[in-house]
């Protein structure tokens, strides 16, 4: 749902640029939004911040001394604020998706960030800005800094919260230009795709959802929390109602100096998500999900309780041509195709009605062998035997290792919110 305060704050930034008026401190409890068109890379003659990769590196040789924010501001004659200590808390307190996130750089810089799971994300996306004077023809100062967002969705709450930061800042100017004069300001909005929600869909935004600031003040403090909601009406799903809310929480940034137009770009950070209160079908009742993660039932050939579901699927998907039914050209989804959950009961047991009857036609009576009819892929998948298109196997396995091998589905299901139509993947380890 975009703010009505759009078109506003458009008009705002524009009288700004064009009056060449001081940077102003905003830290506002009013939703707002960035330009409705997303940033293109502008020509080097533009004045203003433009990419760095934009600008010919001849005109890049003299701006290439990166100087910490905090030396730059003392060497300005500039006096550190009371308690300056270039904290991250609380992000600190989230050290390990940090730390892995770092490992998935190239994830981390994207629109969506690196998502972890379907309830961890971050982003962390490095800045190299050149500002260019106001006739757009001199490189007078460069900006170089890591914008960060972590996110945390939980299973058993509508909640999601969001910690955003602007770190390791670094500038580098030409006199008369002051890199204590510019800022960088963050706009967080959220929409809702009524299409893909329950009735009545909606979301709660945090009181405060933008920061625009001095770069001084984002390197004393650099983090600050968001938290979005969605109410529910209790429990109706026995009813048919879920209460899903699919959305997304996106971030918009504008990096501006007080003698030219600001940089812009629209959904910088774009993050997927889900709110439920699906019931027991869901494992906790309620809860939120990152909807970009890539969610996976992993078993592994050498796990002795589950080696022979394992060894089934590996072969359905990597040797089809050794399951049945069997015809020329098999092949069963799961690795590279999603599956996709079904929680019908009537279809699942028709699913294993059909896969039965297809394991007595190849192997016979076997009532009292201790094995069972194994399917993949599962009953419980819209992929199951009567879809139709027969890219399905079945194999008599140990029906203890079948029986396991259920309950490792089950419980996939239930730790990632996986509801009826969610897409999953299959992977076989050795």
């Amino acid at each position: 749902m975009q703010h009505p305060n759009h078109r506003i704050r458009l008009v705002r930034w524009a009288r700004r640029a064009a009056a060449a008026c001081a940077v102003t401190l905003l830290t506002t409890t009013a939703a707002t939004a960035a330009p409705a068109q997303a940033h293109t890379p502008r020509p080097s003659t533009t004045a203003g911040f433009v990419k760095a990769s934009s600008v010919p590196k001849s005109q890049l040789q003299k701006l290439n001394h990166p100087v910490p924010f905090s030396a730059y501001e003392r060497s300005h004659g500039k006096r550190s604020r009371l308690g300056h200590t270039a904290r991250r808390a609380p992000a600190d307190e989230q050290s390990d998706l940090r730390q892995q996130c770092e490992q998935h750089a190239a994830a981390a810089k994207t629109q969506a960030g690196w998502i972890k799971s379907r309830f961890e994300s971050c982003q962390k996306k490095p800045y190299d800005l050149i500002l260019r004077d106001k006739n757009g023809t001199e490189a007078i100062g460069r900006l170089w800094f890591d914008m960060w967002t972590l996110g945390f969705a939980y299973d058993g709450n509508r909640r999601v919260d969001y910690l955003a930061s602007v770190e390791n800042i670094r500038v580098q100017t030409t006199p008369p230009e002051d890199a204590t004069k510019w800022s960088i300001g963050q706009f967080f909005r959220d929409d809702v795709n009524a299409s893909s929600s329950d009735p009545d869909p909606q979301i709660t935004a945090p009181s405060t959802v933008q920061r625009e600031e001095l770069l001084g003040v984002w390197n004393d403090k650099p983090t600050w929390t968001l938290t979005y909601t969605s109410p529910d009406l209790g429990a109706q799903y026995n009813n048919g109602n879920q209460q899903k809310v699919a959305g997304a929480v996106s971030m918009d940034i504008n990096v501006s100096s007080p003698t030219v137009s600001p940089y812009q770009e629209v959904d910088a950070y774009n993050s997927g998500v889900r709110f439920d209160y699906a019931g027991p079908v869901a494992g906790k009742f309620m809860g939120t999900v990152f909807t970009g993660a890539r969610v996976e039932l992993v078993m592994s050939r050498k796990d002795s309780a589950v080696k022979e579901s394992a060894l089934h699927i590996y072969d359905a998907l990597k040797r089809p041509e050794r399951t049945f039914p069997s015809f020329a050209g098999k092949t069963v989804p799961g690795e590279k195709d999603p599956l996709h959950r079904l929680v019908d009961k009537d279809k699942q047991d028709a699913n294993r009605t059909k896969s039965i009857k297809e394991c007595k036609k190849v192997w016979g009576d076997y009532t009292g062998s201790g094995l069972e009819c194994d399917e993949y892929p599962f009953a419980s998948t819209k992929e199951g035997s009567t879809k139709g298109d027969n890219r399905y196997s079945v194999r008599l396995i140990d029906g203890k290792d079948n029986r396991a091998g259920g309950g490792r589905l089950d419980a996939m299901y239930t730790t990632n919110r996986v509801l009826d139509g969610d897409a999953f993947y299959v992977k076989i380890t050795d």
